[in-house]
């Protein structure tokens, strides 16, 4: 790929000095990963939180759940938040990078409009940040090292199941392909193309060493 067809990628914001000491009772609260992200438990979406979620100006919530929670995990404001649902096993075997993508337009969308955005699962520490660590790796272009660092550093207690994380580290090489694919037009190609998820190869960044679509349910709000 030549000098003019190059990834580029925004900075990852800098940690913010005034970050407070972690406690173990703030896993019960969610925590602003990146201006208008957020990510916590489901106690952080539940109905006597409306308040919270209104002071922080959440427009939009991610919902991660598997089918056998969905009778205590639930969007509890459907005329008042956009909701993305989906239906996420906590287990090493689950295929979480194929709500990647889905995930990171939903988020896209919400931030470009100004809006601000809870994900969530049940405890806010496994599905919900493996989804936030692969939107933080595409967005930035940084490695799953980098990204899990950034999530950790604001809400201490995540832990992606190692499926999870082995997923998450072979996403880099398949969000660069897509992305560079989709740089290159038809005709640079020589002829018309398709990109399928999941595709080999692995592409180096510019500014760094080399060294996780799924079924969904968007409810949107009535009101507007």
């Amino acid at each position: 790929m030549d000098e003019g067809n190059k990834l580029e990628f925004p900075s990852l914001p800098a940690s913010k000095e005034d970050q407070l000491d972690w406690a173990y009772p703030m896993r019960r609260d969610m925590q602003e990963i990146l201006p208008g992200l957020f990510l916590g438990p489901y106690s952080a979406a539940m109905k006597s939180k409306l308040s919270v979620l209104e002071k922080h100006g959440i427009t939009h919530i991610v919902c991660v759940r598997q089918d056998i929670e969905a009778n205590f995990i639930k969007p509890n404001f459907p005329l008042k938040f956009r909701y993305l649902v989906l239906d996420i096993a906590d287990s090493p075997v689950e295929n979480i990078i194929r709500y990647f993508p889905s995930t990171k337009e939903f988020i896209d969308g919400c931030l470009e409009a100004g809006g601000k955005l809870l994900v969530h699962g049940n405890a806010g520490i496994s599905r919900s940040a493996a989804l936030v660590i692969a939107y933080l790796m595409e967005t930035f272009g940084v490695k799953y090292r980098v990204a899990f660092s950034h999530v950790q550093e604001r809400r201490f207690c995540i832990n992606p199941n190692m499926g999870f994380v082995h997923q998450l580290q072979e996403y880099e090489a398949i969000y660069l392909a897509r992305l560079t694919i989709k740089m290159m037009s038809p005709v640079q190609l020589g002829r018309p193309f398709s990109i399928q998820a999941g595709m080999p190869g692995s592409l180096k960044r510019p500014l760094e060493e080399d060294d996780d679509f799924g079924s969904m349910q968007v409810t949107a709000a009535q009101n507007g």
